[in-house]
């Protein structure tokens, strides 16, 4: 049980569930009828702006011994990481809306930023859950994509798949001890209403 926690924390980290989120966008929506180079092309600089470049700086405040885990178990220890993830996003909803990307992509990113500056502001007094807020984010999107009907496939699979995963990591991250229900709870209404609202407002 301990090791397939350890796979879906991993599987499902922060850095990647944007990642996801565009591979989901281009395949299941109106996004779909894009050229395969250009799907390509968003969802390669979505994974280098919102995974890469975090992990690098991840590693490197590791050699700096600014942080001592790369999975920032540590609360204390967020605050830099935290703010990098943050403007690392700002910085993907700026290249979705240069590249004229629907609004609810955009805010999809702007909306995961705001999550971030929720969970920073938070983090000074409790440990709030990174992974449920990503995850949770990934859930709004797709009730986003549902409600203004841009969808080309049944939707209602794919979200209750998003739900049923956020459950299992969630679950997964109570599991090793790094969160307590209410943490994981709150990340996940956390990611939700700001990824929901923000994508309802762009």
């Amino acid at each position: 049980m301990k090791q397939i926690s350890h796979i879906f924390s991993g599987v499902f980290s922060p850095l990647l569930v944007p990642t996801y989120a565009m591979i989901l966008a281009v395949s299941l929506t109106i996004l779909s009828y894009l050229p395969l180079s250009a799907k390509i092309t968003v969802c390669a600089a979505t994974f280098f702006i919102t995974c890469l470049m975090p992990l690098a700086a991840i590693f490197l405040l590791l050699k700096m011994k600014v942080v001592s885990d790369p999975g920032l178990n540590q609360r204390s220890e967020r605050l830099i990481p935290y703010v990098i993830t943050i403007l690392c996003y700002l910085g993907c909803a700026l290249y979705l809306y240069r590249a004229s990307a629907p609004g609810w992509l955009t805010g999809f990113m702007i909306g995961g930023a705001a999550a971030a500056v929720v969970s920073l502001v938070v983090n000074f007094w409790w440990k709030i859950s990174a992974h449920a807020a990503a995850l949770g984010g990934l859930v709004a999107m797709m009730f986003r994509v549902n409600y203004v009907g841009v969808g080309v496939h049944d939707m209602l699979l794919w979200t209750i798949l998003a739900v049923i995963i956020t459950g299992c990591v969630g679950t997964s991250r109570i599991y090793l001890g790094r969160h307590t229900l209410w943490q994981v709870t709150a990340g996940a209404f956390n990611g939700f209403v700001c990824v929901y609202l923000i994508s309802g407002l762009m």
